[in-house]
C-alpha cells in the first residue's frame, strides 16, 4: 500500500500543479525553459505512475475488503465506460460537440472512469486509487474551468461530423477493451 500511495503523490502532484500552484509552475517553466519542464514533468508522472500501478499490483494480492460486492456493479461500471471512453475521445477527434459543450472531457472521463471503478471494487486498494482519482478529477476539472473562465476561453464550435466520429471511436474503444483489452490487461472480463 505505501508503494500505491508514494505513487500517487507524484503522480497526483505533478499533475495537481495547475490546481494549487499555477503561478509558481508558470515561473519554473519561463526560468528552465518549456522543453526542460515537459522533460521533468514526464519524468516524474511516470515515476509516479509506474509506482502506483505496481503498489496496486501488489496490494491486489493481499486484499483489505471494506464491503461485499454488489450484484451487478461490474456491469454498471462496464456501462458507465462507455460514456467514458467517448469523453476520452472528444479530447483528440478534432470539431466535436461533445469537446465544445463541456471543454475539458479527458478530466471528465477520468472522474467517469474513477467513478464507475469504485462501484464495482472492493478493497481498500480501490478505495485509496479510484477515489484519489475521483478526488482529483474533481478539483482539476474545477480549476480548469476557473482559467478558462478568467481568461475568457472560447471554445471552437462542434461539427456533426466530427461529433458522430468522437462517439464512434469511444464505442468501438470502450467494446474492444470492455470485451477482450480489460481482461487480457488486468484479468478481469467486465462482462465476463
Amino acid at each position: 500500500m505505501t508503494t500505491l500511495i508514494l505513487g500517487l503523490l507524484i503522480f497526483l502532484g505533478v499533475h495537481s500543479l495547475r490546481i494549487f500552484a499555477d503561478g509558481w509552475r508558470s515561473q519554473v517553466r519561463t526560468r528552465i525553459g518549456a522543453n526542460a519542464w515537459k522533460g521533468g514533468y514526464s519524468l516524474l508522472s511516470l515515476l509516479g505512475f509506474g509506482l502506483l500501478v505496481w503498489g496496486y499490483g501488489q496490494a491486489r494480492l493481499d486484499p483489505v475488503l471494506l464491503w461485499s460486492p454488489m450484484v451487478g456493479t461490474r456491469h454498471l461500471a462496464a456501462l458507465l465506460m462507455l460514456p467514458s471512453f467517448i469523453l476520452l475521445a472528444a479530447a483528440y477527434v478534432p470539431q466535436n460537440g461533445i469537446k465544445a459543450r463541456v471543454h475539458h472531457p479527458m478530466v471528465l472521463a477520468v472522474k467517469v472512469w474513477a467513478l464507475a471503478h469504485l462501484l464495482a471494487n472492493h478493497t481498500l486498494a480501490d478505495l485509496v486509487l479510484f477515489g484519489s482519482l475521483l478526488l482529483w478529477a474533481v478539483l482539476d476539472f474545477r480549476s480548469s474551468r476557473q482559467r478558462d473562465r478568467a481568461a475568457n476561453t472560447v471554445y471552437p464550435a462542434g461539427t456533426l461530423s466530427g461529433t458522430v466520429a468522437t462517439v464512434a471511436v469511444g464505442a468501438v474503444a470502450w467494446a474492444v477493451f470492455a470485451f477482450w483489452a480489460h481482461g487480457w490487461l488486468f484479468g478481469v472480463r467486465p462482462f465476463g
